[in-house]
């Protein structure tokens, strides 16, 4: 694929680091950390469309954070069950279209419910696409994605035919585009199991910024490094 100059990107994905860390710095529970968490989220995503980003993909919730202390866990699942309630009407009022990545069935009933009427509500917007990332990771992802290609192969189909795309179409995203650029605050220089398959020619952005202290300007500024870059997909 040739070099192409680059606009502003149409998909930003971002892992929201630091939540924890930015509360002990300050001598608080983790939970106030993830509580200052959703604060940053809901500024980035009224920030979204005026920088031009149609697509926003956030992790959430992974498959490995069921390892993380049982009270934590609780906290995190109330907060973002208190999310939904508190911005689903300002959302699907803005046009936002919401939708989960990830097996949502070991998640509390109770949240489950409220998630899976937040993506009922909102599955007509044609505003920003919003992915929450929940009990989602990016190996599962692609299993999953793999047992139902094994699936159509028993009724018939010929794996030998099947092309990458076949594959794309069954993961979480296969309606979707891929990021062309993912985010990761706090710090760390990793993936951590998110969008493996999807991040295969992503722009990655780092900052050491925390997640409750990451704002609409970070956010600028990571776009305009991103539209300072070349991209080649494995080109010269």
């Amino acid at each position: 694929m040739k070099d192409e100059k680059q606009g502003n990107p149409r998909h930003v994905a971002i892992i929201m680091d630091g939540n924890g860390r930015w509360a002990q710095a300050q001598g608080l529970p983790r939970a106030l950390g993830h509580k200052a968490g959703m604060e940053s989220l809901r500024s980035i995503v009224e920030a979204c469309p005026d920088l031009g980003i149609e697509y926003l993909t956030v992790y959430a919730f992974s498959t490995e954070n069921w390892k993380r202390p049982r009270l934590e866990i609780e906290a995190l699942m109330r907060l973002m069950s208190e999310y939904i309630d508190s911005e689903l009407d300002r959302l699907n009022r803005k046009g936002v279209s919401i939708r989960i990545l990830g097996d949502i069935q070991p998640i509390p009933a109770a949240l489950r419910s409220k998630v899976e009427g937040a993506v009922a509500m909102t599955s007509g917007n044609q505003g920003l696409r919003f992915s929450i990332a929940l009990n989602y990771g990016g190996r599962q992802d692609i299993l999953q994605a793999a047992q139902a290609l094994a699936k159509r192969a028993l009724h018939g189909e010929d794996p030998d035919r099947w092309t990458e795309e076949d594959l794309q179409k069954c993961l979480y995203t296969g309606d979707m585009p891929d990021p062309d650029l993912m985010i990761r605050t706090g710090g760390d220089l990793r993936i951590s199991n998110f969008l493996l398959w999807q991040l295969a020619y992503s722009e990655l952005w780092t900052t050491s910024t925390y997640w409750p202290d990451f704002t609409p300007e970070h956010l600028a500024g990571a776009i305009q490094d991103y539209c300072g870059r070349q991209r080649r997909f494995g080109g010269i």
